[in-house]
């Protein structure tokens, strides 16, 4: 039988911030951009009962709770406490995809042959809840759709397991928009048809919600009987991006080679973005003519930026260049990749640099890779 556990950790940010401050435990907290243009990129329970949630403006999150702390988060932290997180699970787990900086997928297929899945996925929610400290839910189904509904059903603090044959009569009575990927124009099209739970969908044939939603009205028809085909993607296999640089011409011009350092770096960054992922671990890499070679890598909080992944291939290089020595091959590699969580472009100043990059990238994207550059990495050598 095929098992698929869903873990997510509890309002994450928040939850870092309490376990490093107690005092902020029951009260509302925002975590995210304190400006007029800033973002809730979290917030605690006790706010969301007042209707504040997740990418919601500061500002009217504030008109809705005027009392809320407001955090502008410590993203080093978050980091740091996933990557425990991770750890547990890469730990235990046959076989485990990281979906964000705060939730992952587990495939137990086959395990039910030698111990009981919903026993075992309890025990893993023990473990990392004693290590951590940190409040985590977790739904358990034969698939990753059911899965990840079920979470959220267990939320806060919880867990739920929708037994094999149960998926169906587990998903009828919920809101429809409870299925992920039901946006606000599908929502209104449900809507228009009386179309309320996710029971009512069934209320219609495929072919009828062909006709209102195209090729994804079959998709729905087949979700709201608990049917999804998605496959757990090992965390393994996010493996990087990198780029490097073998010079015509050995060369000791430390101006050169940082220009160059800060242009590859760009580069990367850029793939980054266009994949949808983060990096929480950089590397430089220098090797010299000999082909002797040294590498050195740091974790970092999960980031695409060039402006906070610069300064860190700057720093790698300084401590690993032997000045005075000539340089054959120049590269940089980033690592521990996972899907941009949303949440983690919510403070302060994110939203313009967002903008910021996403003009840039679009310029990149259209005219190539080299259409725009740092000033950094503008320096040609000779």
């Amino acid at each position: 039988m095929r098992y698929i556990a869903h873990f997510d950790l509890d309002s994450f940010f928040v939850s870092v911030e309490v376990l490093n401050d107690p005092s902020l435990q029951g009260k509302a907290v925002l975590v995210g951009g304190s400006s007029d243009r800033g973002v809730v990129a979290a917030c605690s329970y006790a706010a969301r009962k007042y209707g504040v949630h997740s990418a919601m403006p500061m500002k009217k999150a504030l008109q809705l709770c005027p009392h809320a702390i407001v955090l502008k988060g410590s993203r080093g932290e978050y980091s740091r406490y996933s990557r425990m997180v991770t750890e547990i699970i890469a730990g235990k787990a046959p076989l485990f995809e990281k979906a964000s900086i705060d939730e992952f997928y587990i495939e137990l297929d086959g395990m039910d042959k030698y111990f009981d899945p919903y026993q075992w996925t309890i025990a893993l929610r023990q473990e990392i809840i004693d290590k951590t400290k940190l409040p985590i839910s977790f739904g358990l189904a034969t698939n990753k759709m059911v899965a990840k509904i079920a979470t959220d059903e267990a939320k806060p603090n919880g867990y739920l397991f929708v037994q094999p044959g149960m998926e169906q009569l587990f998903l009828a009575p919920l809101a429809v928009n409870k299925i992920p990927g039901v946006g606000k124009r599908t929502f209104d099209v449900l809507q228009s048809l009386s179309i309320k739970t996710i029971g009512d969908i069934l209320k219609y044939s495929a072919v009828q919600l062909e006709k209102k939603l195209g090729k994804y009205g079959l998709e729905l028809h087949e979700k709201a009987q608990g049917i999804h085909h998605g496959v757990v993607t090992s965390f393994h296999e996010a493996k990087s991006v990198s780029t490097e640089s073998t010079f015509h011409e050995n060369t000791a011009d430390t101006d050169f080679l940082l220009s160059q350092l800060v242009r590859m770096t760009e580069r990367v960054a850029f793939e980054l973005r266009h994949d949808e992922k983060v990096a929480g671990c950089i590397a430089v890499k220098i090797r010299y003519p000999d082909f002797t070679t040294t590498s050195k890598q740091v974790t970092i909080p999960y980031t695409f930026r060039d402006d906070e992944l610069i300064p860190m291939a700057i720093d790698l290089f300084h401590k690993l260049y032997k000045p005075g020595m000539q340089v054959r091959l120049l590269g940089v590699r980033l690592t521990d990749l996972t899907t941009n969580a949303m949440q983690t472009n919510l403070f302060d100043d994110t939203a313009r640099k967002a903008g910021l990059y996403k003009a840039i990238d679009d310029v990149k994207n259209k005219f190539g890779t080299n259409a725009l550059n740092k000033a950094g990495g503008m320096k040609k050598k000779g």
